[in-house]
């Protein structure tokens, strides 16, 4: 059960970022934070399919990770759970066509490298 739960917060976690970095790609560049312009643009966020669905897969995130402490120890949860940044760096260079460096890539092993010994 806790593998199956670490796997639904990474999947969700990352379905969330990549679906909030294309909605906020689409929409731009916040520039005018006048009290009036900003509400209009929030309001018309709300309505940003990808951005729903984002806060619906961080929900998901959320509750999950709060059922995984129900039973599994902190030191254990956020570690393993640090798995989203791999496949979010994937998800980023195949699927937004982000540039990702060397120094980025190495973050990435050793990210998978410390997950990887928390599975021993």
């Amino acid at each position: 059960m806790r593998w199956f739960l670490v796997l639904v917060i990474v999947a969700s976690t990352v379905q969330a970022d990549v679906l909030q970095s294309l909605e906020m790609k689409r929409h731009g560049e916040v520039k005018d934070f006048r009290p009036g312009k900003l509400g209009r643009v929030l309001a018309g966020m709300a309505g940003r399919r990808y951005l729903i669905l984002a806060v619906f897969f961080m929900a998901i995130s959320f509750f999950a990770f709060m059922k995984l402490l129900t039973f599994a120890d902190l030191s254990f949860a956020v570690p393993v759970t640090a798995g989203s940044f791999v496949l979010e760096t994937i998800a980023a260079k195949l699927l937004l066509k982000e540039a990702v460096d060397g120094r980025r890539w190495a973050g990435v092993g050793l990210v998978a490298c410390g997950v990887a010994l928390l599975a021993l």
